[in-house]
């Protein structure tokens, strides 16, 4: 039961996400609103170990895992918000659909599962026909759109690596401590990063931005960082890649019905193509135990 309502809050959370990310930054601009959101996050945290009466764990495996959710929290996020400046919210999620495409080929190269059926391999194809159907939807938008969808997919990158790199550790953390030792790591990085690069105070803060920094820290960071590494800790990286099949649609008309974003016949086709390639990555061999392959690694 604890899973499952943490497995709805996570799709709920990351199907708002997109949008508030996008609201976030305009105007104080995007470092500033990364940046503000890690600081609110990690006061949180702080306040939840202290009201638990939990400390961090300090030997090798805990240290490498909170390097681990650092190289999510900081590389991935930090990405994340400077592509958002040049797409819509929806398309976000709908690149990060990906993830369990790519979990699943890391999988198979790092931890040598042998998964890689015929299936699988028509379902990485569907994948890179939906991406490359919204590259081509981002041209209409100009050059710095395809720049975001990129950004996006390089973040998506370095969020697989981090979940194939926290399950492999396997330290066992709670996942509060997880959160909370990465973003130990990552606030310090945030915090030189906005002083060097921009490192000026906006002049200007509309309701909007202060809503969605506030809701991002507080709820997407503390809670929704929370669930994904509880839910990392109970269930394969693939299953929770999985989330990403669920939000993208939700994320798109969120962004469209909101923030009037635009709903094109290619973005829509290079959803539905992705969508269905991790519909077949994962479902199409369950149904098929003559094509399961004999031995698998659960991550």
């Amino acid at each position: 039961m604890r899973i499952t309502f943490a497995y709805i809050s996570v799709v709920l959370l990351w199907a708002t996400t997109p949008l508030a990310i996008k609201w976030s930054g305009e105007g104080p601009g995007f470092l500033f609103a990364v940046t503000s959101r890690m600081a609110i996050g990690m006061a949180c945290i702080l306040l939840t170990l202290a009201v638990l009466g939990r400390s961090l764990a300090w030997h090798r495996k805990a240290v490498l895992t909170y390097l681990a959710v650092a190289l999510q929290i900081y590389c991935s996020m930090i990405v994340v918000y400077w592509s958002a400046q040049f797409i819509p919210s929806g398309w976000i999620s709908v690149v990060f659909g990906l993830t369990p495409l790519m979990t699943a080929l890391l999988a198979n190269l790092v931890l040598k599962e042998k998964n890689l059926s015929f299936s699988k391999l028509c379902a990485y194809c569907l994948g890179i026909g939906g991406l490359y159907i919204m590259f081509g939807s981002a041209l209409n938008l100009g050059e710095s759109a395809v720049l975001g969808i990129a950004g996006i997919l390089l973040a998506t990158l370095l969020q697989s690596i981090g979940a194939i790199w926290i399950k492999r550790i396997n330290a066992g953390l709670p996942a509060i401590t997880q959160v909370a030792g990465g973003l130990g790591l990552a606030l310090p990085a945030y915090l030189i990063t906005w002083t060097l690069i921009d490192g000026q105070w906006p002049t200007t803060l509309s309701t909007v931005n202060i809503a969605a920094i506030a809701y991002l820290g507080m709820i997407a960071t503390t809670i929704g960082f929370s669930l994904y590494y509880y839910l990392l800790a109970h269930l394969s990286a693939t299953r929770v890649a999985l989330i990403s099949l669920m939000t993208p649609v939700m994320a798109l008309m969120l962004g469209h019905l909101v923030n009037h974003e635009p709903l094109t016949q290619d973005t829509l086709i290079g959803t539905a193509l992705i969508l269905s390639a991790l519909l077949l990555h994962e479902v199409f061999d369950r149904f098929n135990p003559a094509l399961k392959p004999i031995s698998r690694t659960k991550l």
